[in-house]
Parts: structure tokens; sequence; C-alpha cells
């Protein structure tokens, strides 16, 4: 199904109608294709953006005078008042947001069928998930009705659903991004980060939205990234690998992973295998984390100060009333956030995880200390079919390469090396502010690949 469409950097080059008549195209394309429900709703044309490229938006990323719901119905009709920062970089440099995309809600899941306007469905196969929590936004990119989307990452949230989808997703460094304006899951997790059609497109991305933000205390005092004037296919890397984290991956993404380490092989990269502490590890330190934060995050939803109010008799049945507007999920792990950081349990529990975290960023250092980037898969499956997952923690285990990642603050690419019949998305992993490397060694891969 998938639409032919102009890349971010030819658009770049475009005259102002040449780019409304873009806008028009995808306004068509949306409302065509519009069973994928990857847009919470078809945009509208702005005038003060005429000329400016325009940029699908996740559903958390605030843009001035807009909706934006979190794919919540607590959230409902909420407009912000104020743009994120990525906006405002974006419109500095002639590109423009244009769109909502659909989401888990709050960024809780991995399928995108846990949102208030209904799931989205994968471009490639409609009966597929398109993984999460960004996944309307690697739909839109997939299926043709987007130039490329920014989403968010908080333990996989941008690479996996561009893995299922067949697109590329890039996770920055924490810091890298500014989070000003992004709605809070777990806020020393997430990150914000480009979802486009190739690496040059998300080497272009990065650098717009990047840099150092006076609003957002987490950013990084770094000047914005300069990758895509310096993008080198020709580079040779270090590559570590991990083959026993390879256990829980299905026979089709095992076959892809080495078919795809001899081929780098074969392009002059070295090869260098390790071993890190084992996935299950990961697992229970970053919903542990994740859910706390969670649980800190969202409590400020409560119908006073933000939410869709739902009146009650007194204080307390407006709160639980309000509050009931939260999904299943996300009320799930509002309650064990909570629970592990309550009184008896914290010990036990939060302060246990973040040592383990602590660990796992220890080994992440001392693995690049004998090599440039990590090649890992991004998810152990191609993309399931809907509720193929019986239970949340099912869904949880589709994270288990993705989430160290986000434990240690570094950055990571996922990129398609297999487009037919389903698409499989393979991660590099580099060391902290070193997207140069990430972004040049898949580059090299994508050329070389030519799917």
């Amino acid at each position: 199904m998938r639409a032919d469409t102009i890349t971010l950097k030819k658009a770049m080059s475009l005259k102002s109608p040449e780019i409304e008549e873009l806008k028009q195209h995808f306004i068509q394309q949306i409302e065509s294709y519009k069973e994928l429900n990857a847009y919470i709703h078809t945009p509208q044309i702005n005038p003060n953006d005429n000329g400016k490229i325009p940029i699908l938006i996740k559903d958390n990323i605030c843009v001035k005078d807009s909706e934006v719901t979190c794919a919540s119905k607590i959230l409902h009709g909420f407009v912000s008042p104020y743009n994120a920062t990525v906006i405002d970089k974006l419109q500095d440099s002639n590109l423009c947001p244009f769109g909502r995309a659909n989401m888990d809600e709050f960024g809780m899941g991995s399928t995108t069928e846990k949102s208030y306007y209904g799931r989205t469905k994968n471009p490639i196969d409609t009966s597929l998930v398109p993984g999460g929590s960004s996944g309307g936004s690697a739909a839109a990119v997939a299926g043709g009705l987007a130039l490329a989307s920014l989403g968010s990452d908080t333990g996989g949230s941008i690479r996996q659903p561009a893995s299922y989808c067949g697109v590329v997703g890039l996770k920055p460094t924490y810091g890298r991004v500014s989070r000003y304006g992004l709605v809070a899951y777990s806020s020393s997790l997430e990150q914000i980060g480009p979802i486009t059609q190739n690496v040059e497109d998300a080497s272009l991305l990065l650098d717009i939205i990047s840099g150092t933000c006076h609003k957002d205390s987490t950013c990084a005092n770094m000047e914005s990234t300069v990758t895509f004037s310096k993008l080198d296919s020709n580079r040779v890397f270090k590559i570590a690998i991990l083959e026993d984290f390879l256990q829980d991956a299905s026979h089709e993404v095992q076959n892809a992973y080495f078919d795809t380490i001899k081929i780098l092989e074969n392009m002059g990269h070295s090869i260098i295998r390790k071993e890190m502490l084992d996935t299950k590890y990961h697992i229970s330190t970053y919903y542990i984390i994740a859910m706390a934060e969670a649980s800190a995050n969202l409590a400020r939803f409560d119908g006073v100060r933000y939410g869709n109010r739902i009146e009650g008799n007194n204080l307390q049945d407006l709160y639980f009333n309000t509050r009931n507007q939260f999904g299943d999920e996300v009320q799930k792990r509002i309650l064990l956030g909570s629970f592990v950081l309550s009184s008896g349990y914290y010990d036990a529990y939060y302060l246990k995880a973040q040592k383990v975290r602590t660990l796992i960023k220890q080994q992440y250092d001392q693995i690049f200390q004998d090599c440039d980037v990590i090649f890992l898969p991004v998810a152990p499956s191609t993309a399931p079919k809907f509720n193929a997952t019986k239970s949340s923690l099912e869904m949880y285990l589709s994270d288990i390469y993705t989430i160290g990642v986000n434990l240690a603050g570094l950055p990571a690419i996922s990129i398609p090396v297999v487009k037919n019949p389903l698409p499989i998305g393979m991660q590099f992993i580099g060391k902290a502010f070193d997207e140069q490397s990430v972004l040049d060694v898949a580059f090299g891969l994508e050329k070389e690949l030519d799917l």
C-alpha cells in the first residue's frame, strides 16, 4: 500500500507553491487511507505556514493553539498554549507541524492499540500492528502519508515501530534534544526523535531539532548537531555483537541478524563478540523506573489543574471520576508505579532498580572501550497481528532489545535490513553524544543493502 513520496532532503529544495501542493497531496492520501488511522484527524492548511515543509507530530508534543491529547480521553479538547522547543526549531528552519500522529495513550504501549482514537494499522499489512507507542508516526511515513515525523522514545517507542513498518527511526542521546513541551511519561528515559524514510532524512531532522534549551534542565548545553553535512558511508567501525541476546528472537530475526553481520564484515567493519547482563534484568529495571516516574508525572491530571473534568459530589469523587478516564494500561502503570514508590517498598524495588540501571550503564561503557558501536535487533519478531499478546507482560517483552539504550541514555538508530515479506529492523547503538558514528554506519549499510 506504500505510496511514493518525495524525501525530506528533496523537499528542502522545493519552492513555496510546490510545498503547498505537497500538503494537499498528503491531505488526499490521509483521506484515501483513513483505514490506517495514523492521524488523529486530517490536518488543516495553516496560512501562516505557507511555504513551510510539513512534518507530522506525535500527539504528546505541544503545538501552540493545537489540541494535544496524548491519545487519551482525559485530555480530549485540551489546546496547548505554547510550542515545544522542537516545534520552534522546526519553524525556524522552514518546516512546520502538520497533523497529529496517533499513539498509545500517554506513550504506554507497544502496538498503538491503546489509543482513545482507535488502533493504528500497519500499512505493510493492515492485519498487523504498526508497533508503538509512536505507531501513528511510523505508519504514516511508511504508508506515504507524511514526509517525516517526530516521535518520542521512552523504551523503544521510535525504533520498534520503525522496525515493524520498514522505515528509519532515530533515538538521540538523552539531553541531545529538548524535552520542553513533551508531555512527560518517564522523564529520565524519554527523548524526542525523527522517524523518516532514510538515514539522510533522519540526520537532517536531528540537526534541526537538536541543541541547547534554557527551558529544559535535562537538555545538554551543546550546540545543534551538524551530522548531515558530515555523513560518511565509507567509515570503518569496530562493531560489537551480543549473540547471547538472540535466544529470545525468532528464526527470521536471527537469520536477518547474522546475514547482516556478514554484510558488515564484507564492508570492512570489524566484528567483536561481547556479553552483557541478561535482558530479564533490563526489563525489570526499566518497568520499575518507568512506572514510578509515570505515577509521579500523571498525578497532575486530576481535573483541577489539567484534564477533562468530570464533576462529583465532593473532591474525592471529582478525582475518581476524572482519573477513571485513563485507559486500563495507564491505570495499571500508575498503580504499579505508586506501589514501588510506597513506604516499605521503595528500597526493595525502586532503589534496587536504580542500582541495576547504573550497572547496565557501566556494562555499556565497558563494551565501548573495545568498540565504536553495538549492533542488535530492534524487536524479537516481525510485526505481530492485533491482539496477539495475551498479557501486558508479553507486550513488555517486545521491548527487550531497546530499553537498555534508554536506561543508559545512549543514541540508537533502527534501519530496515529486510523488507519482504515483512520488514525487519536492526539497530546501531553508539556512545553518548556520538550520533555521527551511529548515522554513518547506518548510512553505509543502507547504501549497501539498497532496499
